[in-house]
Parts: C-alpha cells; sequence; structure tokens
C-alpha cells in the first residue's frame, strides 16, 4: 500500500475512534451541569474545560454535540439554550427585546427611589433582574435588541423627561462668564461664587459647573483657574481666603455620639457631611486632626480619637496574639458547644471584637505578632490532635484494594459506599473512598468507582438491584398530585416523587422509555402526558411548512405594516409558536424544514423582492404615463 494511502486510512481510523464516544442523555448533561455550579459558583459555558469527574468529556465537546446531533441528541440545541430551558439560566444570545416604554418606566422608578436620574454607571436595574443600565446605553447607542441605534440612555432622558445631557453641553467662552458675572453684580450688588445658583439667562446652567469646568478645563477652556481668580484677573475682585472655624475634641465627639445614635456606627472617613454642621464633612475632621490644623494636635486619627474616648476598636492597631492565647478561646468554644471552631464560626465569645476568620488570616499571613504559614485547623492539629479535613493522606488503588481484602475475610462480603467506616483506617469511610475514586481527589484519577474497581481487580460482580413493577395508573396519580402542588407536569429533572421516596421522575422516564419494570416499551413521560392528560409534548410537535409561514408572515404585515423578525415574538395564529423558533427550523432544519435557510432569507425570496419588483412596476408606469404626451 502506498505511503499517502495508508497515512490517509490511519488518519480515518483515528477520527473514527475520536468520535466513537458512548450516547449523551439530557439527564446526565444537567446532572453535571448542577455539579459544575456547585463546585464553582457559575454554570458552566462550553469554554468551561473538561467536564468534572469525567475522563474525556469537555463542555465544547457536549454544546457541539447538543447543535449539530451527535451522540443520540437530538439536532438545533445547545448548552445554553439547554440550561435556560431546564435550569432558568438567563441566556444572553436570546436576550428579550426592549422597547423606549418600558426603559421610561424603569427610569421613572429609579427617579422614585433615588431622586435622581439614571446614568449608565448605575449597574443592575431594580425593575428587571439581570439587566443593566450600562446594557440599555449599549442597545440604544447599538441598535441592538428591538431599538433603533443612534441614541443613548442620556440623551433618552434628555429628550423625553427633559434631563439635562452633560454629554452635549455647548462649549463656554471667558467672555460670557464675565457677561454673566456683570449681570449678577448690577442685579444683586455682588459678584458671584460657586454658590451663587443657577446663573440668570443662561438655562440649565450653574456657577458651580462654571467654577468645575474653570478649573478642571472642560467644555473649551483650559483649566487650572476658577471663578474667583477669573473675576481677580479681569474684574479686580479680590480674592478672599475662606477661613474654616477651630474644632475642640468635645466638639467632635459629640458629632460622633449623635452619629452613633442614628446609624448604630460610628463615623469614618467617607461617611459624608456632618447633619449639625453645615458645611462640614467628616474627611475635613479627619485632616484637621491629621496635619494639626484648626486649633488640634497633630498626629491623630478619627479611629485614634474614637479608641480613647470612646472605647472603640481600632482596626488599624488591633493587639498583638499569641497561640497561647488562641488555644485557649479555642478549648473554651469546644466546651461550650462540642466542636472545634473553624473561621467560619463567627465572633469570639471570650475576645470581644475578635472573630475566627480574623484569626485564621492572622496565622496564615503572620499578622499581629503570629508566626507566617499556619492556620486555624494546622493549628488545632498540631495542638489538638484535631483532624485537619484539608490535609488528609491520599488514597491509591492498591491501599483500597487491601481493606477490601481485610473487609471481605472479616464479614465474606464485599465492601460497598454503605459500609460504614473502614476498620484498617477508623478516620475514614468507604463512602469517602466511593466519592474520591468517582471525583478524583485525594491522589485518585475519577471517573471510577468502587463497584467497578472490585470487579476489574477482584472479578466481583456488581448486585442486580431490582426495583418494584409501575403501572400506568400509579405514574399519573403521582403526576396528578404534581401538578396540584406545582402548577406544572412533572420532567425527568422534576427529581424525587414525595408519593413514593425510592423514586425519581428521571428513573421513571427510563422505564417508561424502555419498557421495564413492567411498562409499555418506547413511551415517555411527555408522551404519556399527551395521552391521558392533554398535554402538549414538545418532543413532538406538529411539523412546519413554508406556505404557512408565508400565511402568518402576511397575516403579520397586514397587522402591522411590517415583515416579522426574529424577535416579533409571538405568533397570533398560532399561540404556542413564535417567530424565534421558526427561524431556528429553518436554519437547523427542525420541525419538517430542510434547514440552511432563515426567517430573513424566506421572506426576501418570496414577499420582499416580489413586493420591490411591484413597486419598481409601478413606478415605471408612472412615469411612462408622465412622459407621454397629452
Amino acid at each position: 500500500m502506498p505511503i499517502g494511502t495508508r497515512r490517509a486510512a490511519q488518519r480515518k481510523a483515528v477520527k473514527a475512534r475520536r468520535w466513537r464516544k458512548p450516547p449523551l442523555y439530557i439527564t446526565q448533561i444537567l446532572a453535571w451541569a448542577d455539579a459544575h455550579h456547585e463546585e464553582t459558583g457559575h454554570w458552566p459555558r462550553k469554554d468551561s474545560g473538561r467536564v468534572r469527574g469525567t475522563l474525556e468529556e469537555n463542555w465544547f465537546g457536549i454544546d457541539t454535540a447538543l447543535r449539530i446531533g451527535l451522540r443520540g441528541l437530538p439536532r438545533g440545541d445547545s448548552l445554553a439554550r439547554l440550561l435556560a430551558r431546564f435550569r432558568g439560566v438567563r441566556n444572553r444570545k436570546a436576550l428579550p427585546p426592549y422597547t423606549v416604554d418600558q426603559i421610561l418606566g424603569w427610569a421613572d422608578a429609579f427617579f422614585k427611589r433615588h431622586g435622581r436620574w439614571p446614568a449608565r454607571q448605575d449597574g443592575p436595574i431594580g425593575d428587571a433582574p439581570g439587566e443593566t443600565w450600562m446594557a440599555v446605553d449599549m442597545a440604544l447607542g447599538k441598535g441592538l435588541r428591538g431599538l433603533r441605534g443612534g441614541s443613548s440612555l442620556a440623551k433618552l432622558l434628555a429628550a423625553q423627561r427633559g434631563r439635562r445631557n452633560k454629554g452635549s453641553l455647548r462649549p463656554l467662552e471667558l467672555h460670557r462668564i464675565l457677561a454673566w458675572a456683570d449681570a449678577h453684580y448690577k442685579r444683586t450688588g455682588m459678584w458671584p461664587t460657586h454658590e451663587s445658583g443657577p446663573v440668570q439667562n443662561a438655562r440649565g446652567e450653574t456657577w458651580r459647573a462654571v467654577d468645575k469646568a474653570l478649573r478642571n478645563g472642560r467644555r473649551g477652556l483650559k483649566g487650572g483657574s476658577s471663578l474667583p481668580r477669573l473675576l481677580y484677573r479681569c474684574r479686580g475682585v479680590p480674592l478672599k481666603e475662606r477661613r474654616q472655624p477651630p474644632l475642640a475634641i468635645k466638639q467632635i465627639l459629640g458629632w460622633a455620639d449623635a452619629y452613633h445614635e442614628r446609624t448604630g456606627k460610628w463615623p469614618k472617613v467617607t461617611s459624608g457631611p456632618i447633619p449639625e454642621v453645615p458645611g462640614e464633612t467628616w474627611n475635613t475632621v479627619q485632616i484637621a486632626l491629621h496635619d494639626g490644623k484648626r486649633g488640634l494636635n497633630r498626629g491623630t486619627s478619627l479611629a485614634k480619637l474614637f479608641a480613647e474616648h470612646r472605647g472603640v476598636r481600632n482596626i488599624q492597631e488591633l493587639p498583638d496574639l499569641t497561640v497561647k492565647q488562641i488555644l485557649v478561646w479555642a478549648d473554651a468554644h469546644f466546651e461550650r458547644h462540642g466542636v472545634w471552631p473553624t473561621r467560619n464560626s463567627g465572633q469570639v465569645e471570650d475576645a470581644l471584637g475578635e472573630n475566627w476568620s480574623a484569626v485564621n488570616v492572622a496565622l496564615s499571613q503572620g499578622h499581629r505578632g503570629l508566626p507566617r504559614g499556619s492556620s486555624l485547623p494546622r493549628l488545632l492539629a498540631e495542638r489538638r490532635g484535631v483532624r485537619n479535613r484539608l490535609d488528609r493522606p491520599k488514597f491509591s488503588r492498591t491501599l483500597i484494594l487491601d481493606w477490601a481484602d481485610a473487609y471481605h475475610r472479616r464479614t465474606g462480603m464485599w465492601p460497598n459506599d454503605h459500609s460504614g467506616p473502614i476498620a484498617e483506617m477508623p478516620d475514614e469511610t468507604w463512602a469517602v473512598v466511593c466519592k474520591s475514586l468517582r471525583k478524583g481527589s485525594r491522589g485518585l484519577r475519577g471517573g471510577l468507582s468502587l463497584a467497578r474497581l472490585l470487579k476489574r481487580e477482584r472479578g466481583v460482580l456488581p448486585k442486580v438491584r431490582r426495583r418494584p413493577p409501575l403501572t400506568i395508573e400509579n405514574i399519573l396519580a403521582w403526576a396528578d398530585a404534581h401538578h396540584a402542588r406545582t402548577g406544572h407536569w412533572p420532567k425527568q429533572t422534576s427529581g424525587k416523587v414525595p408519593e413514593a421516596p425510592r423514586e425519581s421522575w428521571c428513573t421513571i422516564d427510563v422505564a417508561l422509555r424502555k419498557g421495564a419494570r413492567g411498562l409499555p416499551k418506547g413511551l415517555a413521560l411527555g408522551k404519556l402526558w399527551a395521552k391521558y392528560r392533554g398535554v402538549r409534548n414538545v418532543h413532538s410537535i406538529a411539523k412546519f411548512s413554508t406556505e404557512q409561514i408565508l400565511r402568518w408572515a402576511d397575516a403579520h404585515y397586514r397587522r402591522t405594516g411590517a415583515w416579522p423578525q426574529v424577535r416579533s415574538g409571538a405568533i397570533e395564529e398560532s399561540p404556542t409558536d413564535n417567530w424565534l423558533s421558526v427561524d431556528n427550523a429553518l436554519r437547523l432544519g427542525l420541525r419538517g424544514m430542510p434547514g440552511r435557510s432563515s426567517l430573513k432569507q424566506l421572506l426576501d425570496e418570496h414577499r420582499r423582492n416580489g413586493q420591490a419588483a411591484a413597486l419598481s412596476r409601478s413606478q415605471d408606469g408612472a412615469k411612462r404615463r408622465a412622459m407621454k404626451p397629452r
């Protein structure tokens, strides 16, 4: 055989082995996704890498199988759509459209709550979970999610609610500012300051904004100046030094006591204005204490002041800790609660202001006079013999098999995950061994189980677990009870059956499909509800046809004056369908469609081009009639 032919055959064989993988099931994928969410706090995406607990599966391959229809899965799905349908996870590629009235309603609610209009930096929208003002502004600017584009949140609020748009302010000129100042002086007899309020005969302008533009170089000005300096240079108005009144420790403590009575907390540098003294803030008080200004001694702070005079704990000057002291607190905690403390045990009851999380951080990072590199679990393991779960010994298959052989010699049976503690290692259990084999923890590879290990290495055949038979009448009764409780008919992922604690809807669905446990073969939960309860079965939806879609599009055009789009919502002639599902069926070849098309292409081919041709013919006829001599 030639070398090229032999290499081609080898590549073909490798490719065939690569795609020769076991079939996938929706319930299995959802179980992997739930485990991923429990471990990481996030739902998996197609770029989330390898599926935990498996050796050959990855999320990109699962997403590809869902899209193309490989490994026994239906075609035209995806990982994002699957999680949106069964777990309610927000699918960013199928977001609902916006409307201007909807955005204005959210803005009005924001104004009622906060007394100001929203900006793009204001984060999530309280009235729309999952939405943010940044996303709304981007959709208005780029024309996304059903909006026209070319606008912004600021422009929309300026046009519809009269809010001043800072992004479209006209530039300022020095001669115009001086003209406004002269008019202010003629009217009031005083020159304006940044506290003089709105500028007369200049709608939307304030003296504070003018002073800020002069200082920061905005709106066409150079910057580095101010309103007092401009009036001094151009009108000879003398500069006045602002002298702040002196402060006293007793006075500051009185303001702090009032703040504590109102809020239950002691003030900080970022606590804002002081209501008892207009014009004062806790930041200016901190500066005066630190720099020794306004009659105060230098080198102190708010935290030091409250620690000295009110006994408030100063985080910047915490007392040192000792290992002996920590062990005394831990012993007292064990005597009271019967368990040793962890970093999540909250406050240290014998030390006011201390908590176990801070103690653990001090031990690990070497703060507050402690050596670095330890932790609360390690300290208790070394000094009190408490088992440290984060420093457990590793397993090996040889060690597990030795324990299993010893268990078999003692009992005459092989262990399983319910066999309890391991006699040779009292701190370990067979359930922990099974979990480590499955997940690949404590030195093991993962993707295995105790039963498979014993079958492979000791030839032990797993016991067949015989379940009791099922009947259609029992399943329908359980489903009726589920519907009465939740308002929904059960699915594969609906979990346990409360009326039959050992049953789950997943195992019932498998038995219906395979014809096991006394049930007829070829059924499923969806088919069962459709046959006996008249529930619509999503997996046996009626097929589409091109003529039917075009009739729906014509009706939509007669109602709205525009042809339907992907985001046009539900189809009035078929309430259970929507234009997005029609587009998906045209693209992916679902529900009787050939595929490789789209709603836009179908309308361009059968409706829009014909409409344009008819319009062109009518325009040509009008031109010929106009040119015809009378």
